[in-house]
């Protein structure tokens, strides 16, 4: 009875493979939650290095997964859009260890936020790669838009200011507190808790820093979202590759968070290398109309060599720890 079902096409893709990738997703979390860290405790470098090395094992074996289903270059295509959207989201995990550090967040609790970010990262992602996905379906011409807006958006990056934004003074801060009553502190690991109201005695829920660090993530990983899908777009129009691709890169990167935020300051020209990628792909896109489509290996060697040149030259400039060398 289910063999019709699962053999259905869906986005472009026979519903098994999404449910095979949903059982796959499912799996991990219930594992990282549920068994490696059923108890809040803190994080060292070490053990999110291992943690991070499950999941990029996973994310590159999904991979082998798809060049077997469906061949080497939609394989090819997984795992630029990847590497880019692994490479993208470091910026968010720096505005990430902003937020934890603005609202008081103890290393204990940190891994609770991330894990249940992931949740909404699923959802969210679901929906602007559907978006997307109908957009490009329905106008051919928005490709265009996707390639103008990463190259505006990577020389902006390449000659834009370095100032640094103060999470105390975001504005969505200031909306979520007038909006959500918030306890002033925390209260174990709660994202909710129940207090009686100072003026009429009546019990009410007040959300803890927890949940405002959580709703700010959130936000912080729609806004990435915005450069980053129509990156993985201009690989594939397939949205199973560009969805999957976006979840495991994301889901790897979070449990890299705790030794990423303790060694940022070595990767001052990882942005560099990520303004580049973001001019490439959005050129190559231009390039489609008159060379034809550029092989999908070709922009997987490029994107990659890239990378690999900023994380390098960050790495050398900095050996001795002083970052305004760098600069």
């Amino acid at each position: 009875m289910l063999t019709p079902i699962l053999s259905a096409s869906f986005l472009g893709q026979p519903a098994w493979l999404w449910v095979a990738f949903i059982v796959v997703v499912i799996v991990l979390l219930v594992l990282d939650l549920g068994v490696l860290h059923r108890d809040d405790h803190e994080i060292g470098i070490r053990e999110s290095l291992w943690l991070s090395l499950g999941y990029i094992t996973v994310g590159v074996l999904f991979g082998g997964f798809v060049w077997w289903q469906l061949g080497a270059e939609p394989a090819t295509e997984y795992l630029t859009g990847y590497l880019i959207e692994k490479s993208l989201s470091l910026d968010n995990v720096f505005v990430i260890a902003s937020i934890f550090g603005a609202l008081a967040v103890p290393r204990v609790y940190q891994h609770r936020v991330l894990f249940w970010g992931i949740v909404g990262v699923l959802v969210l992602r679901a929906l602007m790669v559907g978006l997307g996905a109908a957009l490009v379906a329905r106008f051919e011409w928005m490709l265009l838009v996707f390639g103008l807006f990463l190259a505006i958006t990577g020389v902006k990056m390449l000659f834009g200011s370095k100032e640094e934004a103060h999470v105390e003074d975001s504005r969505i801060l200031r909306v979520i507190r007038r909006v959500l009553p918030v306890a002033p502190q925390l209260e174990g690991g709660a994202f909710v808790v129940r207090r009686a109201h100072p003026v009429s005695g009546k019990l009410k829920r007040y959300a803890t820093p927890l949940l405002v660090a959580l709703l700010m993530i959130e936000f912080a990983d729609l806004i990435f979202a915005v450069d980053s899908i129509p990156a993985i777009f201009s690989i594939t129009t397939d949205p199973f590759i560009v969805y999957t691709s976006n979840i495991f890169a994301v889901l790897g990167l979070r449990a890299l968070f705790f030794a990423l935020a303790a060694m940022a300051h070595r990767f001052y020209y990882l942005k560099h290398a990520l303004a580049l990628v973001l001019v490439f792909i959005g050129a190559k896109i231009f390039l489609v109309h008159f060379i034809g489509k550029m092989p999908a290996l070709l922009s997987l060697g490029v994107t990659a060599a890239l990378l690999a040149g900023g994380v390098l030259l960050s790495l050398v400039k900095t050996r001795g720890g002083d970052v305004n060398a760098a600069r």
